[in-house]
């Protein structure tokens, strides 16, 4: 990863998978960390399981911009099935890190990638970071929402997000909906990291 003081973040997710939430949880991490950060939504009148986008930025400077992300630093697919998406993977770059929920190794991922997407050159299966975060969901939670397993994996990325961070996050999100709910989303960070 590069230096945070400019990162954008593209997350894909189906409906009802924390895409969003994701992506606030994700802002207000990197603001406890001292950044200026913005994340917002893109969807229409999607329904439960429709693709949708979040997409989140940091910088150490004001942030002016208000367009969509269109070359991420940093790349989160929340569901498998979204690699056939050909927007899945529009401008990545070769340094793009791709954190993806999945039970195949990133060479395979790397591999089903290649056939539906053009690739830029100098980009390696050691980009692609995987989890199996619905199977760690759904341990924990009961249901396929794997965003704060996401966000753990994110603490592993050296210099990129505090694992405190990440919780203290997770508290702000879900307070409002009682203890136990809070300390799921910690276990489930916990779990991957």
């Amino acid at each position: 990863m590069k230096n945070l003081s400019d990162q954008q973040i593209r997350i894909h997710g189906r409906g009802g998978q924390g895409v969003v939430a994701m992506a606030e949880m994700l802002a207000t991490a990197f603001f406890i960390d001292g950044y200026q950060v913005q994340a917002f939504p893109n969807f229409g009148v999607e329904r439960s399981g429709a693709p949708i986008q979040s997409f989140v930025r940091i910088s150490a400077q004001e942030i002016l911009t208000r367009e969509h992300v269109y070359k991420p630093d940093l790349l989160l697919i929340l569901d498998f099935s979204l690699i056939g998406r050909d927007d899945s993977f529009s401008g990545i770059k070769n340094s793009t890190t791709i954190v993806i929920n999945s039970n195949l190794t990133s060479v395979e991922i790397f591999q089903k990638i290649k056939v539906v997407a053009k690739l830029p050159d100098g980009f390696k299966s050691s980009n692609i970071i995987v989890i199996d975060a619905t199977k760690i969901a759904l341990n924990i939670f009961g249901k396929n929402i794997v965003n704060t397993v996401i966000l753990g994996v994110l603490t592993k990325i050296p210099g990129l997000l505090k694992l405190t961070s990440a919780q203290q996050a997770i508290i702000e999100k879900f307070s409002d909906k009682g203890e136990d709910i809070v300390k799921k989303n910690i276990l489930a960070i916990n779990q991957a990291v």
